[in-house]
């Protein structure tokens, strides 16, 4: 009987060990923050992953914007994505430091100024928002930007538009269709780009390729991570080997991943792991606070 007892104890034992091992050491942090925008003319709300540490130490980390889909929301990363556990394994790893990572609400902007005034409210509201609130680094060493689909086309756009604020992209399955997009895209129904219709002039002024010229002038190159599945259902694998290989020919740093799939969560959450390892190679580390 006692021999019983001993055995069923070591075994509770056993099983309590195993959990706290299994507990991991980098655990960060999801909160939902909200301010008022002034050019949306609104409260704004964004998600924010805090690392490990976070509320107990005196640094200032690198942060990561993270830009959603069409029709999807910031919480879309923490949900779908996992992002927090991406996060708190490549810091456990040593794959990336310690950061911060901002996910705003944009709903179908498309992150330009049409509907609303998304462009703007992100470098005017939301960056000074975040850098006077967060314990971020508040230069281009630590601002980094990535996104998916729409949030992948809003990600170039504000990397080829202001260089000088981005130290690398990541753009998973970008929405960046030159020169048109195709008959199916949410691009030509959600009144962004034209308002009874769509406009094929105001895709063209507003998509990456009129901001080239721009953007190679200022000689202020962003290392770019660009993917697509192969079966996606707009051909992004396509444009994202366009946009690469215009990239390279201009002896522009980028890499390319063409992954299985299609255009869905199963591509991007399965590729936010080597996106986020790529941005952050070119990150600055956490650093005393004033």
């Amino acid at each position: 009987m006692e021999n019983c007892f001993l055995f069923r104890w070591r075994i509770v034992v056993t099983a309590l060990l195993v959990g706290l091992i299994c507990v991991p050491a980098f655990a960060g942090e999801v909160v939902t923050r909200q301010f008022k925008s002034g050019a949306l003319g609104r409260d704004w709300k964004y998600e924010v992953y805090l690392p490990s540490g976070y509320e107990t130490s005196r640094l200032r980390y690198p942060v990561l914007y993270l830009l959603h889909g069409n029709g999807g929301s910031g919480y879309d990363w923490v949900d779908k994505g996992k992002v927090q556990s991406v996060a708190d394994s490549l810091i456990a790893s040593g794959d990336m430091p310690p950061a911060v990572i901002v996910m705003p609400d944009a709903g179908v902007t498309w992150y330009v100024d049409r509907k609303q005034k998304m462009e703007t409210a992100v470098i005017r509201d939301l960056f000074p928002e975040v850098e006077r609130n967060l314990r971020v680094l508040r230069s281009r060493e630590g601002r980094l930007i990535g996104g998916l689909s729409m949030g992948g086309y809003g990600s170039l756009r504000l990397v080829m538009k202001y260089p000088e604020m981005f130290a690398a992209a990541a753009l998973l399955s970008p929405a960046i269709y030159t020169p048109l997009p195709p008959s199916g895209s949410s691009a030509r129904k959600v009144g962004v780009f034209g308002e009874a219709k769509f406009d094929e002039q105001v895709w063209k002024s507003l998509n990456y390729p009129s901001l080239w010229q721009g953007y190679l002038a200022k000689r202020t190159p962003v290392p770019m991570y660009i993917n697509s599945g192969d079966d996606d259902e707009f051909m992004i694998e396509a444009e994202a080997t366009k946009l690469y290989s215009l990239l390279r020919a201009n002896r522009q740093p980028a890499e390319l991943r063409i992954v299985d799939g299609a255009h869905t969560w199963k591509v991007w959450g399965s590729t936010l792991g080597d996106a986020m390892k790529y941005v952050f190679r070119y990150s600055a580390k956490p650093g005393p606070a004033e």
